[in-house]
């Protein structure tokens, strides 16, 4: 058929057509108070319609002369930021129509990040690659700063959007760079022209490597890159933060992949240098710094660099088992994000959020239910065995001591055992302390994402979950590896 061209790219042509359609439905409609929960549930589904989109298809497709790739990698990933994203916008409803901004312009920019993240993930091309970085960040930008009342938000939304614009400008010099060198755009003809000889020693090749990273680095805030992300998750609404250290986390680590995997497998030796620092700077950061913190979104926040950590010593190991390691840590993640704002969104007192950790002092006497979810939550964030977060650890360790690198997995169990002290100290918290004022009751939406959550998060060990998980992620990971590192 003619537009037989266009099947790998159908989930993105939903995200797209879903956005313009409901675009138009916001702005033409009379009732501009109603309209938003409207467009809201109808962004739920286009989500949730591109996600089944994308799990209906099969293979290793092309599109767009090779620029856009649609495989296993590709699928298992969007699977993910789809899930984040839907699960993301469940959370708004409540807290967005108490503060008043549960408009129709918010749905709209969670379909167009969306659209650039599945983008992202797909690309096999430089010019690829920041088209839909761009459109995912842009869309970002606006949603930081989407509570224009709050001068939080609109500080963190300017805040996100210097540090974005440096880093995409890092990012087009190192890919000019690379051109230079290569004369390619395309992944598959920059890793044929990369693996020639002397290559490995070209000094223009080597700092647009660099440039590249550094501003991927600054998309995953990895440390040295992290300084955005304490600022950018406290100020930001906290339905924004979450689909930011989910959804968006998920698709930046996809581009790491790309990029490093299928673009340059020839010269590893020299991203792996880069990868084992961000890694280890990282964890070491995450591990010590949210010890201090008494906002629960600054901990995060750190929480969050020290997870990227984590998942980059899977990648550091260079082969099929250590990309594994990442998409499986990526899949835990998500889980445990969206579990753990959600919990954040549900501390409510007197018509208003709470932020601050000593809030959840004694919050087990005066609902049990909820400390609970929370415990589970921590626990496996901690890594914590036989919670997911532990074997989330686990699979991206292993790669990484079979291939000798003894020393990054020891670092990453010592501050994992550092960073479970302040996970630990919120359970003393609420299990221990004088109970303080009880929360306000928790909507459905919102309990049934923390409940969930904690479900899939104990329940991995089962064969059914973990093992279906493992199972993909292993042949994701395959269909995307050079025959030459498998």
């Amino acid at each position: 058929m003619e537009l037989d061209f266009l099947r790998p790219v159908l989930a993105e042509l939903m995200l797209a057509v879903g956005a313009m359609v409901l675009l138009m439905i916001g702005a033409f409609s009379r009732d501009k108070q109603g309209v938003g929960r409207t467009v809201t549930w109808l962004a739920v589904g286009v989500l949730l319609a591109a996600t089944v989109a994308v799990i209906n298809t099969d293979g290793n497709q092309t599109a767009f002369e090779g620029a856009f790739i649609n495989d296993g990698l590709g699928r298992f990933l969007k699977v993910l930021m789809l899930i984040a994203a839907t699960g993301t916008l469940i959370l708004t409803f409540e807290p967005f129509a108490r503060e008043k901004i549960l408009l129709f312009e918010y749905p709209v920019l969670v379909l167009c990040a969306a659209l650039g993240m599945a983008v992202m993930i797909s690309a096999n091309d430089l010019i690829a690659l920041y088209l839909g970085l761009e459109l995912q960040s842009l869309a970002l930008y606006v949603m930081a700063a989407f509570h224009r009342d709050d001068v939080r938000s609109s500080e963190a939304g300017l805040k996100y959007f210097v540090l974005g614009a440096l880093s995409s400008g890092m990012l087009l010099y190192g890919a000019s760079l690379i051109y230079g060198v290569t004369g390619a755009t395309g992944f598959s003809a920059i890793a044929t022209a990369a693996g020639e000889a002397g290559m490995g020693q070209n000094l223009g090749l080597t700092i647009g490597l660099v440039f590249v990273l550094v501003a991927l680095a600054f998309k995953i805030s990895a440390v040295p890159f992290h300084m955005w992300t304490p600022d950018v998750y406290q100020g930001s609404p906290t339905a924004v933060t979450t689909f930011m250290a989910s959804a968006a986390k998920v698709a930046a680590m996809a581009l790491v992949l790309r990029f490093t995997l299928a673009a340059l497998p020839t010269i590893a030796s020299q991203w792996q240098q880069i990868i084992i620092f961000l890694s280890i700077a990282s964890m070491v950061l995450g591990a010590f710094a949210a010890i201090g913190q008494t906002n629960i979104k600054r901990l995060l926040a750190y929480s969050s660099i020290g997870h990227v950590g984590f998942a980059l010593v899977g990648l550091a190991a260079n082969n099929a088992e250590g990309a594994a390691g990442v998409l499986i840590y990526l899949a835990i993640y998500v889980a445990m994000t969206l579990g753990t704002f959600a919990c954040i969104l549900a501390m409510k007192r007197g018509g208003r959020n709470v932020e601050d950790i000593s809030e959840l002092s004694g919050l087990a006497k005066t609902n049990l239910g909820f400390a609970t979810i929370l415990a589970i939550l921590m626990f496996s964030l901690a890594g914590i065995p036989p919670l997911a977060g532990f074997w989330a650890k686990w699979y991206a360790f292993l790669p990484a001591i079979k291939a000798g690198l003894y020393p990054l997995a020891v670092i990453g169990v010592v501050a994992s055992v550092i960073g479970a002290f302040y996970y630990l100290r919120v359970v003393k918290i609420m299990f221990f302390d004088e109970a303080a004022a009880p929360f306000e009751a928790v909507d459905g939406k919102t309990y049934a994402v923390m409940a969930l959550s904690a479900v899939v998060i104990v329940a991995f060990v089962l064969p059914f979950i973990g093992g279906t998980l493992v199972d993909a992620a292993t042949a994701a990971a395959a269909s995307a590896m050079p025959p030459r590192a498998l």
